[in-house]
């Protein structure tokens, strides 16, 4: 019998081994390992105050396929947000979140007006006239180009904000081809402004198609599903402390376990291994294996975050918006900073949360900047809540309150993250029957996770039909 060994069950992993059920046959054996007592990965959903809630990813990008298709196939539902729109806290005032930007870069001064001062607004019309715009073969930091077209307000009024709600990093200590793969090929195809390139990737008419999509029932259904119909064996608080070569397969040694879910050996021998691990993992569990990989992987840094989800009581009336994102250094009225990057103002942004208790989570933590995180849960609650409530007026008692913690949950996506990803994947097409999947690959987002587990289990039944 045909056994693949999945390491990780995480949305990537568990999609791989949705995958390889489906290319390999029901003959197949396919085992998926977890170190955690929950699968799932950063895809957590929760009971609040008798709501199904999500304190890990919320949602996923709708207008890149591989995800929606996946939820469709699953057959789950999927809904939309509703028009309530997102706002920003910048420059000491909160504003609309402008449309006509790319991650933040403008496509014309009028589309952030409102955000930046005049004299913003002014540096963001002259980019235009400025030197014409030449990238090197390379990627640029992202921070650095940015300001020295538009000024440091844009940066720090509207792209910061945007990019610490996908990485938890700010643009200064982030790639443009890595995270901005548009705007650098609109620059190489001929626009000689950021403003330019920006205004060839948003479309000519606005588009009645929904951005973001999610579960009624909570992502967690997700990973209920793959694992469902994947027909894998799931073996969760199973760490794997080691892969090495068993002959043309190979043996994988299990870290401390329950006798009922491993061998008396606490080893495993497979045909195929898919890795969907965190960076540090993948990194332990191939340096002597593949050390050029493993090398790679060392290199990504990492930043952690943490999710306060407040249920607050039925009728509390929140702000006519979706969100607010907070900038860095962000004050109030009185000069207090704020500790939070971003609230999501859930029961305005999904219908389904529409009745019962009010729904709003809070996010706290940015690349090489504790703060508040440092505090416990108790005291986290408390800041998150005060600045709920100088943000908004609102102070209204939480009938429940959970905090969830992601230690160093987001891979930086910074100037050398491309290489670093060619030299990962070089040297995993050199060893058959092994395959990567994940987030330090090619995006944080769901979609980008799905499409690198889709790839893992094409390349691991392709070596096993071989």
């Amino acid at each position: 019998m045909t056994r693949v060994a999945v390491v990780g069950a995480g949305v990537s992993g568990l999609t791989a081994a949705y995958r390889l059920r489906q290319l390999l046959g029901a003959g197949a054996e396919i085992v998926v390992f977890e170190k955690t007592r929950t699968p799932g990965g950063k895809l957590r959903t929760t009971e609040l105050a008798g709501v199904p809630y999500d304190v890990g990813a919320e949602a996923f990008l709708a207008r890149r396929p591989e995800m929606l298709a996946l939820v469709r196939e699953l057959g789950l539902d999927v809904v939309h947000p509703t028009g309530a729109r997102a706002k920003i806290h910048a420059g000491g005032t909160v504003t609309g979140l402008p449309p006509g930007t790319v991650m933040g870069v403008p496509a014309s001064a009028e589309s952030v007006a409102g955000v930046l001062s005049e004299a913003g607004r002014r540096a963001v019309e002259a980019e235009a006239s400025l030197p014409e715009l030449r990238l090197p073969g390379g990627d640029v930091p992202l921070g650095p180009l940015l300001r020295e077209r538009f000024g440091d307000e844009l940066v720090d009024r509207l792209v910061d904000p945007l990019l610490g709600g996908v990485y938890a990093g700010g643009a200064d200590g982030l790639g443009l081809r890595a995270t901005m793969p548009g705007l650098a090929a609109a620059v190489a195809a001929g626009a000689g402004s950021l403003t330019a390139a920006a205004a060839s990737q948003l479309p000519a008419s606005p588009s009645s198609a929904p951005v973001f999509g999610t579960v009624p029932g909570g992502l967690g259904t997700v990973v209920d599903r793959l694992t469902e119909l994947s027909g894998a064996d799931l073996r969760t608080g199973l760490p794997v402390c080691d892969i090495e070569r068993n002959g043309t397969g190979w043996r994988l040694r299990i870290g401390a376990a329950p006798t009922a879910h491993a061998p008396a050996e606490n080893t495993i021998d497979a045909d195929a291994v898919v890795l969907a691990v965190p960076a540090p993992s993948a990194r332990r569990l191939l340096a002597d294996l593949v050390p050029a990989a493993s090398a790679a992987f060392g290199e990504v840094e990492l930043a952690s975050m943490a999710v306060v989800a407040l249920a607050l009581p039925p009728g509390t009336e929140l702000p006519a918006a979706s969100g607010i994102l907070i900038g860095q250094g962000e004050r109030d009225a009185a000069g207090v900073p704020y500790a939070a990057k971003a609230f999501t103002f859930s029961s305005r942004k999904w219908a389904h949360f529409g009745t019962g208790p009010v729904l709003v989570r809070g996010s706290v933590g940015r690349f090489g900047e504790l703060g508040a995180l440092k505090a416990d849960d108790v005291e986290l609650v408390r800041v998150v809540r005060d600045d709920l409530a100088r943000l908004t007026g609102v102070t209204a008692e939480p009938v429940e309150t959970l905090v969830t913690r992601w230690g160093g949950g987001l891979p930086q996506y910074g100037t050398g993250h491309l290489e670093r990803v060619e030299r990962i994947e070089k040297a995993i097409a050199g060893i058959p029957g092994l395959a990567v999947a994940g987030a330090t690959l090619h995006g944080v987002g769901l979609p980008a996770c799905v499409a690198t587990a889709e790839a893992a289990a094409q390349r691991v039944a392709a070596h096993l039909s071989a």
